[in-house]
């Protein structure tokens, strides 16, 4: 909108690098292009602004498919107007020369224009096309037909409008249609989400199995080898038990030789010191022979009486010790008797003894 000044019962127009301006006066033009400022009197002057800005219209409008299902089609369309003396002079964009505004809505006017004209093309294009295809291709058929339709239109060419995109965000159907479109989607989904599970359990389960057979495999062959163990121990236990009872056996024999080396040296040594001892003793009995016949020899060359004194001394060697004798007056009294008793003389005799001494008489 462009900025009017009131000074002194004139008025000073500036308007904006993007709105075209055309100023009547009398019917002349006077004032004509974008971005101007000026004087003019409020009462000879007509004066009219075009916007010539690229512009924004948003869409909202319901159609319905060959199968009898209503949409929802959003759509946003971008114009601009190319031909703003045309667009001028076929449209009311007359502003008050007092405030500046529009006096008409020739933006609404083009709007509204636009609007019925894309409907009625994207009406034509959904009424032949089923609900399925319509929301499979649906955006990018009604872009090309709003664009192609409006690109078409022989009115927007006469009042200077040109189109510059269209934009198509959105074909929905009711809420009620679209969830029961979406249940076999869903369903669908579900069920791959649940062949996924099964499958993800059927993976678990057979790699649970391989471990289970793993570990049976692991225990299958940790018994094998307890067994192998055990029966090397017992191979073990017996060779050591053999080799143990070869070596009792040879220290048996060993014993058993050294007991029978020293039973025989001891033997032999028995023998001789028995045969050395029967040597003495024969030795020693010859001897004790030999003496024995000196002795009686002796004695067979002396007479009674030296053989009665040999015969008391020997009496006497075999005689207990006696340590003290006691004489008591009976016995000195008939000693004494004795003694004094005188006794018949005997005639000398002088046996030769052993030793060669004269027996002298007894009193």
């Amino acid at each position: 909108m462009a900025d009017i000044t009131r000074r002194f019962g004139f008025r000073h127009l500036r308007s904006a690098p993007t709105s075209h301006i055309r100023h009547l006066r009398g019917g002349q033009l006077t004032h004509e292009g974008a971005g101007l400022a000026f004087w003019f009197r409020p009462l000879t002057a007509a004066i009219s602004e075009v916007p010539v800005d690229d512009r924004e219209l948003a869409m909202m409008f319901h159609a319905r498919t060959a199968d009898f299902q209503d949409l929802a089609v959003q759509a946003t369309v971008t114009y601009r107007i190319s031909d703003p003396t045309v667009a001028a002079a076929r449209l009311d964009f007359g502003i008050d020369p007092d405030t500046g505004s529009w006096r008409a809505e020739p933006l609404a006017q083009l709007a509204t224009l636009l609007t019925e004209t894309s409907q009625q093309h994207a009406l034509q294009l959904i009424a032949r096309t089923p609900l399925a295809a319509t929301l499979v291709d649906g955006v990018t058929a009604v872009r090309e037909r709003i664009a192609e339709g409006l690109g078409t239109e022989p009115r927007l060419g006469e009042i200077g409008l040109t189109v510059l995109a269209v934009r198509v965000t959105a074909v929905r159907p009711e809420a009620e249609l679209e969830r029961a479109l979406r249940t076999p989607a869903r369903e669908q989904v579900q069920q791959e989400a649940d062949r996924a599970t099964y499958e993800r359990r059927a993976v678990a389960v057979e790699r649970e199995r391989a471990i289970a057979e793993n570990e049976l495999a692991s225990q299958i062959e940790l018994a094998r080898r307890e067994e192998e163990l055990v029966a090397q121990q017992g191979a073990n236990a017996r060779r050591e038990a053999e080799q143990k009872a070869a070596a009792d056996a040879v220290r048996t024999d060993s014993e058993a030789a050294r007991r029978t080396r020293l039973a025989v040296a001891e033997a032999e040594a028995a023998g001789t010191l028995a045969t050395q001892q029967a040597e003495a003793v024969r030795a020693l009995g010859e001897a004790k022979a030999a003496a024995e016949a000196a002795w009686l020899t002796a004695h067979q060359q002396v007479g009674p009486e030296i053989l009665q004194a040999l015969a008391l001394i020997r009496l006497a060697e075999h005689l207990p010790r006696i340590d003290s004798v006691t004489l008591t007056p009976d016995v000195l009294t008939g000693l004494l008797t004795r003694l004094s008793t005188p006794t018949p003389a005997t005639t000398p005799h002088t046996p030769t003894g052993p030793a060669g001494d004269t027996d002298r008489p007894v009193r």
